[in-house]
């Protein structure tokens, strides 16, 4: 028999939103960080720097079907277009394993991210995690983001609410997911994660009407994720026992993504 899934633990309540928790966090990680290096610009047919891969300018849908095998639960992500962002104009561009897998996995091959992603070793590895959403039933779609022309970042926008995820926390219908992480090391700490998530959850919410809030669960112990993820208008709504992991459960509310 199914245990019935934890209660979240609330630290603290808010007038508004009784879900909010309250986040000490270590000083200078929720300031504002220096002014980002300017960004690298890419030509069709190189190879973006340090990636060895052939660098993607303008993105566009690649012909043929749709990478989803199932049903079109997001709204057409590949046909959400560009966001400009602080740091750059960045795109979403569906994860092709032919072309992308190289990159993808020398980043999970990469120690930071290894500790919290878990996907370290062979290539295959990598590939097995990407497959199996580009071959699902289309709950989940990975992604590229390309920032002026530069694959930097790879993206998972999933359902949450038909995730398994949806078992330990107040799901609402069309709630939207994102896991991210930043591949370089030298874009990570000043402020580009921070940007790029403000954008990628301003775009669900202008591209998926349904959708009220957007949710990530980063594990608590990556204190990084967590503050840039409250820089970017999300809040701390619950800390969630899940299978593999502690998290905290951050919420980018729809009514507030111009207030924070």
């Amino acid at each position: 028999m199914e245990q019935p899934a934890p209660t979240p633990r609330r630290t603290a309540t808010d007038p508004d939103h009784t879900d909010t928790l309250h986040l000490e966090l270590p000083t200078g990680l929720t300031g504002p960080g220096p002014v980002p290096a300017p960004p690298v610009f890419a030509t069709p047919g190189t190879a973006a720097p340090g990636t060895g891969v052939e660098a993607v300018v303008d993105p566009v849908r690649p012909p043929g079907p749709s990478p989803l095998a199932g049903p079109d639960l997001l709204d057409s992500v590949p046909d959400w277009g560009p966001a400009d962002t602080p740091v750059g104009l960045l795109q979403l561009v569906p994860v092709r394993l032919a072309r992308d897998l190289p990159l993808l996995s020398g980043w999970m091959n990469d120690p930071v991210v290894a500790r919290f992603w878990e996907l370290a070793g062979p290539d295959e590895r990598t590939a097995e995690h990407v497959r199996a959403q580009l071959h699902g039933d289309g709950r989940s779609l990975p992604c590229l983001g390309v920032l002026d022309g530069t694959p930097m970042s790879y993206w998972e926008i999933y359902r949450a609410d038909l995730d398994p995820l949806a078992r330990h926390y107040p799901a609402r219908p069309h709630d939207t997911g994102v896991h991210v992480l930043v591949g370089g090391a030298g874009d990570r700490g000043r402020g580009v994660g921070t940007a790029l998530l403000r954008a990628v959850a301003d775009l669900i919410l202008d591209h998926r009407p349904a959708c009220r809030r957007v949710v990530a669960e980063p594990d608590l112990r990556n204190v990084p994720s967590l503050a840039a993820f409250l820089a970017a208008g999300f809040r701390l709504s619950a800390e969630l026992d899940l299978p593999d992991k502690r998290a905290a459960l951050m919420v980018r509310d729809r009514a507030l993504r111009h207030a924070l």
